[in-house]
């Protein structure tokens, strides 16, 4: 029997989180935010972080730093049920990464040091640990740059130890969706982007011609669509399921909160219907409290969530 059932490497950072601005931002002002919060942060961190609490056995690697949000960090993510026995231990001058949210009415702004994010590197990593699951998770493609060549390699070695694998791009900040992407479909059994991920991976202006372009390549192609759902494309066939509707406090971590929702069901051998069902709900629940994982230590409220969203049955959590 695997060790774990998701495998992840990746990065832990903070979230701080201004609510309340106004849209515009003139310089030498001091601007007031009507409520702050300081939560986990990080694609790989929060999928992890919402994987344990769902309970799905998770194992994780991330680059630790040498200062107090590393701590935080990590007791949040330990709390959860998170393994993290083969993180990489600090190195000299890299700090936890940061990204400040700064929340308006309409829109958001993220600001973003990247920190021990970037410091991340294949020979960092114990890759009889990672294969030690039934299947490899990774997240933030193009923030990960000191992990980002070695990618393919990587997902090729869980692929090789028997583990299914998915990614999730995120966005790339300079927006020149550049690196290895080539040569790493050919490792991925599961591919998880946004709608705008999609077609820029894709290099398509129509949502429709990028999900068809990626689906010849993906075996399993799951797109994240906001309030509208979700949809996937398996061996040809789509499937399409509906959002939630909830009051939303914000949208941080809500795709990755689907990632690990979507990622539950499957590792616990789900119809693609049901994934994507319990994918939508968990990403939809994310988003009633602050950042991506605040609503997930509430287990009591998730619950009822879920049994409101009628998903709680299709899934042993």
């Amino acid at each position: 029997m695997a060790q774990f059932d998701v495998t992840l490497a990746g990065e832990i950072t903070m979230d701080l989180l201004l609510y309340g601005l106004p849209e515009e931002l003139p310089v030498e002002r001091e601007l007031v935010a009507d409520h702050m919060a300081l939560t986990l942060g990080g694609s790989s961190a929060i999928t992890a972080h919402n994987l344990a609490v769902l309970g799905s056995r998770t194992g994780f690697i991330p680059q630790l730093g040498a200062d107090p949000f590393t701590k935080v960090c990590v007791d949040t993510l330990r709390q959860a049920g998170v393994d993290l026995s083969h993180a990489v231990m600090p190195k000299t001058n890299v700090s936890t990464g940061v990204t400040v949210l700064l929340q308006h009415q309409r829109s958001r702004r993220a600001l973003t040091y990247s920190g021990t994010t970037s410091s991340l590197r294949y020979e960092d990593l114990d890759l009889t640990y990672l294969a030690s699951g039934r299947h490899f998770h990774l997240s933030s493609f193009f923030l990960q740059s000191g992990l980002r060549n070695d990618v393919p390699k990587l997902l090729a070695a869980m692929r090789h130890a028997g583990l299914t694998t998915s990614l999730d791009t995120n966005d790339d900040p300079e927006d020149l969706w550049a690196g290895p992407l080539a040569e790493t479909p050919a490792h991925l059994d599961i591919l998880m982007p946004n709608e705008r991920e999609a077609c820029r991976l894709a290099n398509e202006s129509s949502f429709e011609d990028a999900v068809g372009k990626l689906a010849e390549k993906i075996p399993l192609l799951v797109v994240k669509r906001g309030a509208k759902g979700a949809l996937a494309v398996h061996q040809g066939i789509h499937y399409e399921a509906p959002g939630y509707t909830t009051k939303v406090v914000d949208v941080i971590g809500a795709g990755d909160s689907f990632n690990a929702g979507f990622l539950h069901a499957f590792v616990h051998q789900c119809s693609i219907d049901d994934c994507l069902a319990f994918g939508n709900a968990c990403g939809a629940y994310s988003t009633t409290s602050s950042g991506g994982v605040q609503a997930f230590c509430d287990s009591a409220r998730m619950q009822q969530f879920f049994e409101s969203c009628g998903v709680a049955e299709k899934i042993v959590l």
